[in-house]
Order: C-alpha cells, then sequence, then structure tokens
C-alpha cells in the first residue's frame, strides 16, 4: 500500500530517550524508536528526525536557576547533539543510512547544516537527524521541528508523545479530560494546550503545516500514521 506521506519529520522529546530511568539515555529505548522508525523507512518514506535534549539538559529551568539564558539554552542545544549520535548510532545497527545535521558546526560529530544538502540526503533515502534545534537561543526544538520542516518541504510534523493525543487537560492527571480527534491551530493558542510551543503552532499555522500528535510508546503507531490510519489528534485548519 502506498504511503500517505512522501516527507515526514518526526520531532522526538529528550525526555523520551529516558524511558523508566530518571535522567539520560536509555540504550533499548532508543533501540525501540530506531525500530519504529525503520518499519517506515521500509515504506520508502523519507524521514527527518528533530530530537529535545530536556533528558540531559534543560535550559529554560537552567536560566530559572541562575544560569543565563543564553548561555543555557547553548547548553540544551549540546545536549541535542548527544542525543541525535545516540539515535544515530542506533538507527545504523538497524542498517539504515544516518546522517546528523548540527546548526552549531562541530565537524567531527555532524556535518553543519545546509538546507539543499539535507534535502539530498533525503532523497537517497537516508534518515536526516537534525542536532542543536535552531542554533538560537530563546527558541526551543519545537520551533526548529517547525522550521526544519518547512525548509525541507515535509508533508507532517509527527510529534511522538506519552499519551494518546491532545487532551482538555493532562490525561494521567485528570482521567475525565476530553480527547481530541482534530483541533484547530487557533484552538490550540486560545486555550493554551501543550502540544508545542506557541511559535511553533504559529509557524505551522502561517503555512499550513499540519501535526500529528501521537503516542510513541504504542507499538506500530508510527507505521499506522503512515498508512493513514487514525492514530493521535491531528492539529490543523484555520
Amino acid at each position: 500500500m502506498p504511503s500517505r506521506y512522501k516527507r515526514i519529520l518526526v520531532k522526538l522529546s529528550g525526555e523520551a530517550l529516558m524511558g523508566e530511568r530518571g535522567y539520560g539515555i536509555a540504550p533499548e529505548t532508543v533501540d525501540y524508536m530506531s525500530r519504529e522508525i525503520k518499519s517506515v523507512a521500509r515504506s520508502g518514506v523519507e524521514i527527518a528526525v528533530v530530537i529535545g535534549g530536556g533528558n540531559i539538559f534543560r535550559g529554560i529551568e537552567a536560566s530559572v536557576e541562575g544560569i543565563e539564558r543564553t548561555s543555557a539554552d547553548y547548553m540544551g542545544m549540546l545536549a541535542t547533539v548527544i542525543n541525535a549520535l545516540a539515535l544515530q548510532n542506533s538507527l545504523e545497527k538497524t542498517g539504515l543510512p544516518t546522517r546528523v545535521l548540527s546548526a552549531i558546526e562541530m565537524r567531527e560529530l555532524a556535518e553543519p547544516y545546509i538546507r539543499r544538502k539535507a534535502i539530498r540526503h533525503l532523497e537517497k533515502k537516508r534518515v536526516v537527524i537534525f542536532a542543536a534545534g535552531t542554533g538560537n537561543p530563546y527558541f526551543t526544538t519545537d520551533t526548529a521541528a517547525a522550521l526544519r520542516a518547512m525548509e525541507i518541504g515535509a508533508d507532517v510534523i509527527l510529534k511522538g508523545t506519552k499519551v494518546n493525543g491532545v487532551y482538555s487537560s493532562d490525561p494521567l492527571k485528570n482521567p475525565g479530560a476530553k480527547f481530541y480527534r482534530k483541533i484547530k491551530y487557533m484552538d490550540v493558542l486560545k486555550k493554551g494546550i501543550a502540544v508545542m510551543d506557541s511559535t511553533a503552532i504559529s509557524l505551522c499555522m502561517d503555512n499550513n503545516l499540519p501535526i500529528i500528535i501521537y503516542n510513541m510508546k504504542k507499538k506500530g503507531n508510527l507505521k499506522k500514521i503512515i498508512d493513514g490510519k487514525k492514530v493521535g489528534t491531528i492539529v490543523g485548519g484555520q
């Protein structure tokens, strides 16, 4: 069955890599994500990934605790590079060719981010991992995901979370929270629903790029979305 999408961008949080640990990287969790990505790559879909760094260092929290915000954000960007290298290693163990492109130049570890080069890698069916966010402080990896998705011409952003999609409130705290199968960008902004930060949502809204929020802990969910099945919540529409 042909895939619903030609090119996708998967947004993973750094916290997702912790598995059941309190911090750091759980190799078994990274390997699980790699297998999920490989299941989609087999369909011929071109895959880009943006990964956060919250399992190692969160810039915004560190700035509250006294580290100057710009320095804290750069530290957070470096944490995303560590995660990108861990994911690259795991993906290549499954046989998938992978490239890490960093917004902060560090030639020994990753290629510098160049838009045309990223697109060429994708066309050659390499998984492209974008590291170091946008390379600028005050911008989250959510915003980096939205920006990179626009730049490479992705059809959709798939954001993996711990819950089944978007709810009216945290379903882990409130069992009666309402589940949204589809929600408009503006409603997310007005209701202050923590799907992605407001800059990322606004960017997607301005460019009409849909976002699908799904539970990445459920095996096969990523492949189901690619196959056009109803999984998670679609954020889109004016």
